[in-house]
């Protein structure tokens, strides 16, 4: 029952991605160009998430325990650190420049465009580098977050 859920889920958020045109990265650059070719239509996107996804964080707050696990795994620090910021920074310059953040990319993968293709390889490029380094610091004794 977990993976028809999670399937229906991803589905679900996949489509909305198209729907909301997010698989273009035309669109999102438009939105990022205030200067130039500006597109706010992504603020309603933005806006209707936030409508779906505050009510549901605070009903699920008050659960003792999610239905398909032990624990919700909410972050337990709520601090800033020099590692959060810096990946703010790479995933926004990533996806200013791309055009694409890595739900959407995945979503707009069967179009085959080699932008997408070449960003998707980037972003599992920068993913087992930054598992490599977390390994890394984990054999040498570092703190990990």
């Amino acid at each position: 029952m977990r993976a028809v859920v999670s399937l229906f889920a991803g589905v679900l958020f996949g489509i909305g991605l198209i729907v909301a045109d997010m698989t273009n990265p035309a669109k999102v650059q438009n939105f990022l160009d205030i200067a130039g070719t500006w597109d706010p239509s992504l603020m309603f996107v933005m806006g209707g998430a936030i409508l779906v996804t505050m009510p549901s964080f605070m009903y699920l707050k008050k659960q003792e325990k999610p239905l398909f696990g032990e624990d919700f795994g909410w972050p337990s620090r709520t601090d800033l650190d020099l590692k959060l910021v810096t990946g703010s920074a790479i995933f926004g310059l990533g996806w200013g420049l791309g055009g694409f953040c890595p739900g959407p990319a995945l979503t707009a993968l069967p179009s085959i465009g080699t932008g997408t293709f070449l960003f998707v390889m980037s972003m599992l490029a920068g993913i087992w580098a930054s598992n490599l380094q977390d390994t890394r610091n984990a054999n040498l004794g570092k703190v990990q977050y």
